[in-house]
């Protein structure tokens, strides 16, 4: 699956989205995701990294963040 692809191989940081971290709720595997893919983005794309995840992402102008859960944003 690719949120294990992300989280392992990928290299993206998912530490926030740990049981008793301020992104694990709400617990679902597309909140999940979305933070995972967007981690992934966020620490690659400079280096050609896309969002495209076999269809499962997408690139957004929103921002998701919610609550005491902050998404990484670097331009």
């Amino acid at each position: 699956m690719a949120l294990d692809w992300a989280c392992g191989r990928g290299g993206a940081d998912c530490r926030k989205i740990q049981v008793n971290q301020p992104c694990y709720f709400p617990n679902t595997l597309l909140n999940h995701a979305s933070y995972a893919f967007n981690s992934y983005y966020q620490k690659y794309k400079k280096k050609g990294a896309t969002c495209y995840f076999n269809a499962a992402a997408m690139i957004s102008d929103l921002d998701p963040s919610h609550n005491s859960c902050r998404y990484d944003y670097i331009p």
